[in-house]
């Protein structure tokens, strides 16, 4: 189902990371919080000994992680992309605390109508985004740390917005719970399958003189409305089937004996 995949939906983007190493501390944030598509745009360095070991059992999503030259190429298919920034630009973005970008983002890699691709994009260690990247976000997220001391390393930013989509996904669990349930529920009866069972309801009170000379109709319509109050299913039907099928042996094996 959409809810319960949605993570698989999300992306995170790392742009022009000037440390190896803040790449593998990134991907081991993620993969913590259950997360693992990870995209590098452009960086400064290639992925070395560092950026593996700082992933510390998060190679695989380091290791996978797409290597591209643009941000425009990393968001293509992408149906939401959220900028991570520290401070106001001139581009006029919507600006979220990141537990309400975690749930926007959820939202629409969930959504079961019509789920999109969505990306997280995180700029340079020191110079964040460029306002030319912010343009291509349709959302900002600004995570309010101290404004006397905000610098916030790269790889705890990752891990902030992390966390946050790892509470909201928890926290849609019931829902999610739901839906299973939902499509656990046993198939409806048929109108035909309902009316079957009607039917042979019908013959086996005759065959058990249940009318004892009365004309069946009164009965059968009290009976039809009882049993379609509760909605039966298949599974119901071919049970209570089972049961008339039964009380009708029984009754020729009674109308055998001497």
């Amino acid at each position: 189902m959409s809810l319960q995949t949605a993570p698989t939906r999300i992306r995170f983007v790392l742009v022009g990371t000037q440390h190896p190493g803040n790449m593998g501390a990134a991907a081991r944030a993620m993969k913590t919080m259950g997360l693992g598509r990870l995209v590098l745009v452009a960086p400064e360095k290639p992925l070395d000994e560092e950026a593996f070991r700082r992933s510390a059992g998060a190679e695989d999503v380091l290791g996978d992680a797409p290597v591209v030259a643009t941000l425009a190429e990393a968001v293509a298919d992408c149906r939401l992309v959220l900028g991570c920034t520290a401070r106001a630009r001139r581009v006029q973005l919507e600006e979220l605390l990141p537990a309400v970008a975690a749930e926007r983002a959820l939202a629409k890699a969930g959504d079961a109508a019509d789920p999109g691709e969505v990306a997280f994009v995180f700029g340079r260690e020191r110079t964040g985004l460029t306002n030319e990247e912010l343009q291509l976000c349709h959302l900002a997220v600004h995570i309010p740390s101290n404004p006397e001391f905000s610098s916030l390393n790269l790889a705890a930013a990752v891990q902030v917005l992390a966390y946050e989509l790892r509470m909201a996904h928890l926290q849609a669990a019931p829902a999610i719970a739901l839906a299973a349930d939902a499509e656990a529920r046993e198939q409806a009866a048929s109108h035909a399958q309902i009316e079957g069972l009607f039917g042979q309801l019908g013959q086996t009170l005759d065959d058990i003189d249940f009318h004892k000379g009365r004309a069946p109709e009164s009965a059968m319509r009290k009976l039809r409305r009882l049993f379609l109050r509760t909605e039966l299913s298949e599974q119901e039907v071919r049970l209570l089937r089972g049961i008339l099928s039964d009380a009708q042996r029984m009754a020729r094996l009674a109308q055998d004996k001497p």
